[in-house]
């Protein structure tokens, strides 16, 4: 499926889940209203330390489905998305987070096609193809199972191409422009292209894995996925090495996500 080491979408998974664990505490929390500097538990959804949510959890089905096929195949991993959602798979206690879009279209086996329907939980879940060779009409595609809108698509397509861009080591002139926006002009809420530009935002105006992922929990809202996306850059590009060992050690899972690389 892919010729790049599979030690890369290690650092990138591992990136992502740390980033999801970090910001579950804090998830609907406004910005300014606390302060993350390290991994805790419980708040919002009352987790264990090191707990990752549904980013996680749906990007692990993703992979797994990758891994078992060799190929992408949209029906096997929605599929496995209803495993998750009805079932608990890939989970570590079971789901406590998920979106309605999300929900609806597992439930009707019809992705959302209408503006409101362009919530971030196909972006959070999509990092993994850009280790594979999947065209854009295939990130679309695989968009499409929950969030088929064309603003949803379209940012996964966008940031499938930021993540090659992160492992050939360019950056696009769209993300170095972010250097030049303040914090106040960036959103942080639940809308895919915010989700898009905050993660973007947080890996450009940062220099290490560690403050790129904080950087996005303390923006607020949602907390979570956004550090699961900016995760998932830093995590490609500084790899796993540069996670803090105690945020490695203290995060819940290992063995699930170990069994569901490519």
């Amino acid at each position: 499926m892919t010729d790049r080491p599979k030690t890369t979408l290690r650092d990138c998974i591992y990136g992502l889940a740390v980033g999801d664990a970090l910001g579950v505490p804090y998830e609907f929390r406004p910005r300014g209203t606390f302060e993350c500097a390290d991994m805790i538990g419980y708040g919002t959804h009352g987790q264990p330390a090191g707990t990752w949510s549904d980013d996680t959890s749906m990007t692990l089905a993703t992979c797994d489905s990758i891994r078992e096929l060799g190929h992408i195949e949209t029906a096997d991993m929605r599929d496995k998305f209803v495993g998750w959602i009805t079932r608990g798979e890939y989970t570590i206690d079971g789901v406590f987070d998920y979106g309605g879009t999300t929900a609806r279209a597992l439930h009707t086996g019809k992705g959302g096609s209408g503006e409101r329907d362009n919530g971030n939980g196909s972006l959070m879940r999509i990092a993994p193809l850009a280790f594979t060779d999947a065209t854009d009409e295939e990130v679309s595609k695989v968009s499409a199972i929950t969030h088929a809108h064309r603003t949803s698509t379209d940012a996964c397509v966008i940031f499938v191409e930021l993540m090659r861009d992160v492992l050939n080591g360019v950056l696009p002139s769209w993300v170095l422009q972010l250097k030049d926006v303040p914090e106040r002009g960036i959103r942080s809420g639940g809308f895919v292209r915010d989700t898009l530009k905050a993660a973007a935002w947080c890996f450009v105006n940062t220099n290490s894995y560690e403050d790129c992922v904080l950087a996005a929990v303390n923006l607020g809202d949602d907390t979570d996925t956004t550090a699961a996306v900016a995760g998932a850059l830093a995590g490609t590009a500084y790899g796993i090495d540069a996670i803090p060992q105690e945020w490695i050690d203290t995060l819940r899972g290992k063995e699930l996500i170990e069994r569901c690389l490519f």
